[in-house]
């Protein structure tokens, strides 16, 4: 069984593209091989900036024949039945055979399909695969039609096995297929023959070549660590850096370089992100201080002056891009201790949406929202509504022009130096937390009072524009911000009576829709297409909060989902009243699935809907609601007297556990039914003829239905 060696050489490859067009290399070709029916024991893909490449071990040497048989027209039919039978068949009418069937003589065909040799199978594929490359970009070059990431230069594909290495015939726009590659651009130019993957990685590790991007990434992780332990320093860790500049070379060779004094009492995070992206360097940190105080950078070729050519050339550039960091730090600094309001006056000028206005007047709205959490998050209302007046201040600052992610992190250092509290100050960071499922949640009170106005403005201002998630479209984040509410309720147990905050923000939003005056007709070339706009969504303020709220509750489904928490279970907690306090619905449903996972839990839900459904059919059909309370007096079994007891127990304990919200109390009281409900029905006729019994019996069934209910809605459960 030959494996299979497919090498595409070409010009640098961006280190984004890398690991999926590897994927998509491996997928593409292994797919082609076993639908033609060549089957293989393993396949891996390797990157490198300048080849793909793609291993495939124990593969079948020819696809297997196939016969297939099929039946055809019933004899007598039609010529022209007949022959277009022979035609889709690809056989000739002599190679027909009749068969006697239940419905008469029919023709029957048997198709043979020889197998093919790998080689062939492998050129079609390969070529195919090669025209219709999933490239997020791709260009043409010269005078060929082929596209491609950058120019390919050479196609290395080969089947080896114990007689040797047979270069698979194929050519594509110019470019035939042989068994040759090249080592490393500088230090090993040149072509070289393989033999297979063995040899072709060994040859290429002695022309300097890394197949393996993990191996890079591990030499590079290594020897920057080594460094910087030599110095009495350490790396700060970045694995998307450090998988980008694995993706920049073949052979990696580590320096590390000194920062210019002038630099280093600017900003960690300022410096560091500086250095990430515009040089792809990795900051090396002085563990007393906290200061960046070196750099390592990653040259792809060794030099006879062990690199101090390249280093030196790379502090130059770096120097001229922390000098300009410098400038903007200083500046900002300068203008935040003066007045930096202006900042905040700045952004009047900023659209936020063209239908909600711009950034100043979303802040208004997110602060006036602040001053009104404050009561629930236990902020301070006036510093509730000053955070949130200043935290987006450092949007107007040059540095976070520059640097566009060091928003909110700029936004603390500026508001310290303008001498406002360290906690005001702390808001501009952490207010746009979380940002993702892994993210930490802010819980200073301040904090969590602006990220939640903040995220609350968002998903009102959409939903009052009705600029909903669609699909997979969610454009501005509306389902991360659902998800930040949520976390950032459940995690400092706020008692947050969301919808009547929904209806306020909802009705400010529209308010300030509605706001375009006249003057704003002039951004456009008609009053027809302003008037195309459909600035706001006229249905009332409560009906859109209604609408969000049950937005909000899906993404709670997915939050609780990840907790093992089923979505019934949700649904059961979300049918009770005050289901717009995340925080309560989260600890009723956490309660509620660890008693549905237990056996007294699962039966009791049988138990529940079993009398649910007596009750229902019983008022369906009497035309009466049996809810007046059922009578011990007329009880004749046992198990219906023990049942009455029960009942009452269970209501001692459900009633005062609900009114504490303790919800696992309330729980474990309602699964204690269990067995005295199961005892009712095995013993207990519901409909009986007795007409008093039957209607004693019925009301009793109604408290099992309320004493359940007031628990959760188990009518939703499943199963």
């Amino acid at each position: 069984m030959p494996d299979l060696l497919i090498e595409l050489f070409s010009e640098e490859i961006p280190a984004r593209m890398q690991t999926r067009a590897g994927e998509d290399l491996k997928k593409r070709i292994t797919d082609g091989l076993v639908e033609a029916g060549l089957t293989y024991a393993h396949a891996h893909a390797l990157t490198t900036p300048r080849r793909l490449t793609l291993a495939v071990e124990g593969l079948l040497a020819e696809s297997p024949t196939i016969r297939e048989e099929r039946k055809g027209p019933k004899v007598g039919a039609p010529d022209k039945a007949i022959e277009g039978f022979l035609r889709g068949a690809g056989i000739s009418r002599d190679q027909l055979e009749e068969r006697d069937t239940p419905k008469g003589a029919v023709y029957f065909a048997t198709i043979e399909k020889p197998g093919r040799p790998a080689a062939e199978i492998v050129a079609e594929v390969l070529a195919d695969t090669i025209r219709n490359f999933p490239w997020p970009k791709s260009m043409r070059w010269g005078s060929g039609q082929l596209r491609w990431v950058r120019p390919l230069h050479s196609i290395l594909c080969i089947l080896s096995d114990e007689s040797g290495a047979q270069v698979v015939p194929m050519e594509i726009d110019g470019i035939a297929a042989g068994d040759t590659t090249e080592g490393h651009r500088f230090m090993a130019p040149g072509r070289f023959a393989v033999t297979g993957f063995e040899d072709y990685a060994a040859k290429l590790k002695r022309a300097y070549v890394v197949l393996s991007p993990e191996e890079r990434a591990e030499h590079i992780w290594n020897d920057a660590q080594n460094m910087a332990f030599a110095a009495g320093l350490e790396v700060v860790e970045d694995k998307g850096l450090l998988a980008e500049v694995a993706g920049l070379v073949e052979w990696p060779v580590v320096l590390m370089g000194q920062i210019d004094d002038e630099f280093l009492d600017l900003p960690p995070e300022v410096l560091q992100t500086s250095m990430k992206e515009h040089q792809k360097f990795f900051s090396v940190r002085n563990p007393k201080s906290g200061r960046i105080e070196r750099f390592i950078t990653v040259s792809n070729r060794e030099t006879t002056d062990n690199g101090a050519t390249i280093l030196a050339g790379n502090q130059k550039v770096l120097s001229a891009r922390l000098a300009d960091a410098k400038f903007f730090w200083e500046n900002d600094l300068r203008v935040a201790k003066a007045d930096i309001t202006q900042w905040t006056r700045a952004l009047e000028n900023v659209t936020f949406h063209n239908k909600l206005g711009t950034q100043a007047q979303r802040i208004e709205r997110i602060a006036a929202l602040a001053r009104e959490l404050a009561p629930v998050t236990g902020a301070d209302p006036d510093q509730a509504e000053k955070a949130a007046l200043l935290a987006k201040a450092d949007l107007s600052s040059e540095m976070v022009y520059e640097f566009p992610e060091l928003q909110g992190l700029m936004g603390r250092y500026y508001i310290e130096a303008a001498g406002e509290d360290a906690a005001v100050a702390a808001v501009a960071q952490e207010h746009y937390s979380p940002l993702g499922p892994s993210d930490d949640v802010p819980t200073a009170s301040l904090s969590v009072t602006e990220a939640l106005a903040d995220k609350l403005d968002t998903l009102s201002g959409f939903w009052a524009i009705d600029e909903k998630p669609t699909g997979s479209k969610d454009p501005f984040a509306l389902r991360r911000a659902a998800l930040g509410v949520i976390r950032l309720t459940a995690t400092n147990e706020l008692r947050l009576p969301l919808l009547s905050f929904l209806v306020t923000q909802v009705t400010r939003n529209q308010e300030a829709a509605r706001a375009r005056t006249i003057d704003d007709v002039q951004d456009f070339d008609s009053i027809e297409d302003f008037n195309s706009i459909g600035v706001a969504d006229e249905r009332s303020p409560t009906e859109i909060a209604y609408e969000l709220l049950s937005f909000i509750h899906d993404r709670l489904k997915v939050f609780l989902r990840d907790e093992g928490i089923r979505h019934d279970v949700i649904d059961a907690c979300i049918a009770m009243d005050g289901n717009d306090d995340l925080n309560l619905l989260v600890k009723r449903a956490r309660a509620l699935n660890a008693v549905i996972a237990t056996e007294d839990g699962e039966n009791l839900v049988q138990g529940f809907k079993r009398a649910n459904n007596i009750l229902t059919q019983a008022e369906e059909k009497d035309g009466v609601e049996y809810s007046f309370g059922a009578d011990l007096k007329f009880a004749e079994t046992d198990s219906e007297k023990a049942l009455f007891a029960a009942l009452d127990q269970a209501q001692a304990k459900i009633a005062p556990a609900l009114k504490a919200e303790d919800f696992p109390a309330a729980m474990s009281a309602m699964a204690a039914l269990r067995g005295p409900i199961d005892a009712f029905f095995e013993g207990v006729q519901v409909n009986s003829d007795n007409a008093v019994l039957r209607r004693n019996r019925l009301n009793l069934l109604s408290q099992i239905r309320q004493i359940c209910s007031s628990v959760a809605d188990l009518t939703k459960i499943e199963g």
